[in-house]
């Protein structure tokens, strides 16, 4: 099979051919239709998650057709599809997976980083920590859902009951959970680099009440903030715009050194969280809501080959929504 792989930090991936991965007993083989090319591949990719599985087979967003099955894999049939997200697999047994905190696990394995990903023709992943998609999205709308979906949800969940949100980072996780809050009967406040107009011209016309510079303040205090920019400066910003009570919810995996701020931004109990990847329940959670909610997932699509350019892409902030790899 043809795949793209990572021998070390900061080279480019390089196509490969490689031997088809046979299932273990609990896992399925998926022929990969589509996978979503992530912030946290930019992130692997580039050295700033370091301990990553060398050589590696990166991308955690899969939608795959199961192909084959171990021996006691009976939860999906042959021929079905499923999405494959960031959590791989978990220990079950440490104090973070026995009290429902498997986000947290102890000793999890993680796909496109310490397991081999869908940068590929094929992949194989853990039957329990798959996911039935939505009929109604296309592969490549699914691909989104499976890492910007559910860690924009959790961050999302983690606003609390937020009437007011601001969104700092207006990529491919803003792009489907502003869908989402919109729906939900939020207000959105986006939040983009200076000068970038298309991307505020682009939350708006998906529900954001109010789009912006980053630097500038917007209309009215919030009840709390989701910073998907791994910028750690735009934690004393939000700060700054966060009412008393609210929360400031850093929802990347990597970020900056964030900036001394003095006590009076964060004074009136509000609160500096962060998110960490994601539990099978919200996966759930999720995706019923993603099959119920008018949602739609804006991809640029690339073939597998092309997957430096399209990480290059994403880096450069040239990508409106996600791109997408189709093998």
């Amino acid at each position: 099979m043809k795949a793209m792989i990572l021998d070390r930090a900061g080279a480019p991936l390089r196509l490969a051919d490689c031997t088809l991965p046979a299932p273990a007993a609990k896992q399925v083989l998926l022929k990969v239709r589509a996978c979503g090319v992530c912030r946290t591949d930019l992130h692997v990719a580039d050295g700033e998650l370091d301990q990553p599985k060398l050589p590696l087979i990166p991308g955690h967003e899969i939608v795959g057709e199961v192909v084959a099955k171990g021996g006691l894999a009976q939860r999906f049939a042959i021929g079905q599809r499923v999405g494959v997200p960031w959590l791989g697999h978990t220990c079950g047994r440490c104090r973070y997976c026995l009290s429902q905190r498997e986000n947290l696990c102890e000793a999890p394995g993680f796909t496109g980083y310490t397991l081999d990903g869908g940068y590929a023709e094929y992949a194989v992943a853990d039957q329990d920590y798959c996911f039935a998609l939505p009929e109604r999205y296309g592969d490549a709308e699914a691909a989104p859902l499976l890492c910007a979906g559910l860690i924009g949800y959790r961050a999302l969940v983690a606003a609390g009951s937020a009437e007011t949100i601001g969104i700092y980072g207006f990529g491919a996780a803003a792009h489907i959970i502003t869908q989402v809050a919109v729906w939900q009967g939020r207000r959105i406040f986006a939040f983009t680099k200076p000068g970038d107009s298309a991307g505020q011209d682009f939350a708006s016309q998906l529900g954001a009440e109010w789009a912006g510079d980053s630097s500038q303040p917007p209309a009215r205090a919030m009840d709390a903030a989701i910073l998907f920019a791994p910028v750690g400066a735009l934690v004393p910003q939000a700060l700054r715009h966060v009412a008393k009570g609210g929360t400031v919810v850093c929802a990347g995996i990597h970020m900056s050194e964030i900036p001394a701020f003095p006590y009076s931004i964060l004074w009136g109990e509000r609160t500096v969280r962060s998110v960490a990847n994601l539990t099978r329940h919200d996966g759930e959670a999720f995706l019923a809501i993603a099959g119920q909610a008018p949602l739609e997932t804006h991809v640029r699509t690339f073939a597998l080959a092309d997957a430096n350019q399209a990480l290059a892409q994403l880096k450069n902030g040239q990508i409106q929504g996600a791109a997408v790899l189709i093998p």
